[in-house]
C-alpha cells in the first residue's frame, strides 16, 4: 500500500507539476524577449512615487481636520508603517521557492496559494492523494479568481479616480482664471465631461508604450510633477499660516451634530489617508523591472523604504500646513476647492502639474491589468 501510494504520488506530481512549481512559461517567454532588465533603485522610487503620491496629498488637510491634531499626524505615520511592513513581505514573493519570477500580483497568488494548498493536501492525506489534490487544485483556481476580481475592482476604482481628478484639475484652471478676471463671487461653472474624454484620448495614445520596462522616463516626469504641486501646496499653506499669524485647528478636529456623524467623518478621514498609501497591486511589476545583481528583492525593499519616507514627509507637511492655515474649514482639495485664489498663475501651474502627473500615474496603475497567457483569469 505504501509503495502504491508513493507511485500514485509521483505520477500525480508529474501530471500537475506546473502548479506545484509555480511555472509561468508564458511570462518567462515574454520576459526573455526583453533585452535585459535595467531598472535601478532610482527608477523604482520614481515608479512608486508616481503610483502612490497622487493628488490625494492635497486633500490630507481635510482628513486632518476630521481627526484633529491629536490623531491626524499619528494616523499618517501609522499607515506609513503598515504600508512599509506589507510591501516588505510582498517583495519576498517575487521569487518563488523554485526561483521562478512572479512578475505580477496574480502570479504570486497563483504560485503561493495554489502551491501551499497542494503541498498540505499531499503530505496530510497521502492515502487519498488523487481525490484531495484535485480538490486543492480547484481551491487554488478559486483563490486566483477571487483575487483577480478584487484586483480588477481596485484597478477600476483607481483609474476612475484618476479620470475624475484630472477633469477636476483642468476645470479648476479655467475657474481660477475666471475668478481672477471677474472676482471671487463670479458664477464660474464649467462642465467636466469634455475633459474626461480628452483624458481618455491621451491615455489611448500613452497606452502604445510597449511595456512597464519602457516607462521609466514617464514615471520620472510624473514624480517631478508630483513634487512640484506638493511643494506649491505646501508653500501656499505655509504662507497662509504666516499671514494669519496663528496656527488654526483643534485637538479633536471638526465638531459634528451627533456622535454618529463624528464617527462617520473620522472614518472618512482615515479612509482618505489609507487610500493615499498602498501600492501592492503594482509592487511586483515594478520589481520585475529591476536589474540583478543585487537581488531584486533587496533593491525593491530599499526603494520602498525611501519612497515611503519621502511620501510620508510630504504628506505630513502638506496636510499639517493646510490644516494650520484653514483649521476646521479646510477644503477637500487645496487647489480645486479654492482654498487659495491668488496668485492665480501659481494655482494654475500646480493644477497643470497635477494633470501631467495623473497622465503618468494612470499608466502605471493600469499596467497591472495586463495579465498574459494562461494567467489571465477574467
Amino acid at each position: 500500500n505504501s509503495s502504491m501510494a508513493t507511485k500514485t504520488y509521483t505520477q500525480h506530481l508529474d501530471h500537475h507539476s506546473p502548479l506545484l512549481q509555480c511555472s509561468h512559461s508564458s511570462d518567462e517567454e515574454s520576459c526573455s524577449s526583453l533585452s535585459h532588465r535595467t531598472g535601478t533603485i532610482w527608477t523604482a522610487i520614481a515608479h512608486i512615487i508616481t503610483g502612490v503620491m497622487g493628488a490625494g496629498v492635497l486633500s490630507l488637510g481635510w482628513s486632518l481636520a476630521q481627526l484633529g491634531w491629536l490623531f491626524g499626524p499619528p494616523a499618517i505615520v501609522v499607515f506609513a508603517a503598515v504600508t512599509g511592513v506589507s510591501t516588505s513581505i510582498l517583495s519576498d514573493c517575487y521569487r518563488s521557492p523554485h526561483s521562478d519570477r512572479n512578475a505580477s500580483f496574480l502570479q504570486a497568488v497563483s504560485c503561493y496559494l495554489g502551491q501551499y494548498c497542494a503541498v498540505v493536501t499531499v503530505f496530510d492525506y497521502a492515502i487519498q492523494l488523487s481525490i484531495c489534490t484535485s480538490i486543492c487544485i480547484n481551491a487554488g483556481e478559486k483563490n486566483q479568481r477571487i483575487c483577480a476580481v478584487l484586483l480588477n475592482e481596485s484597478l477600476y476604482g483607481n483609474v476612475i479616480a484618476y479620470t475624475i481628478a484630472t477633469a477636476t484639475s483642468m476645470r479648476a484652471i479655467l475657474k481660477s482664471n475666471c475668478y481672477h478676471e471677474q472676482g471671487h463671487d463670479a458664477p464660474c461653472t464649467y462642465p467636466d465631461s469634455i475633459y474626461m474624454l480628452l483624458f481618455g484620448l491621451v491615455q489611448i495614445v500613452m497606452s502604445q508604450i510597449p511595456n512597464f520596462h519602457d516607462m521609466a522616463w514617464l514615471s520620472v516626469v510624473a514624480a517631478i510633477m508630483s513634487f512640484a504641486y506638493s511643494i506649491i501646496g505646501l508653500g501656499l499653506g505655509f504662507a497662509s499660516v504666516v499671514a494669519n499669524g496663528e496656527i488654526k485647528g483643534s485637538i479633536g478636529g471638526v465638531s459634528a451634530a451627533s456622535a454618529t456623524d463624528k464617527v462617520w467623518l473620522v472614518f472618512q478621514g482615515l479612509g482618505d489617508i489609507a487610500f493615499a498609501y498602498p501600492y501592492s497591486i503594482i509592487l511586483l511589476e515594478i520589481q520585475d523591472t529591476l536589474k540583478s545583481p543585487p537581488s531584486e528583492t533587496r533593491t525593491m525593499k530599499k526603494a520602498s523604504r525611501c519612497a515611503i519616507i519621502i511620501t510620508t514627509l510630504f504628506y505630513l507637511c502638506c496636510g499639517s500646513f493646510a490644516y494650520a492655515a484653514f483649521g476646521n474649514s479646510t477644503p477637500g482639495n487645496l487647489l480645486t476647492g479654492f482654498g487659495f485664489y491668488e496668485p492665480y498663475w501659481l494655482v494654475d501651474l500646480a493644477n497643470v502639474c497635477v494633470v501631467v502627473h495623473l497622465v503618468g500615474g494612470y499608466q502605471v496603475a493600469k499596467r497591472t491589468g495586463r495579465v498574459k497567457g494562461p494567467e489571465k483569469l477574467i
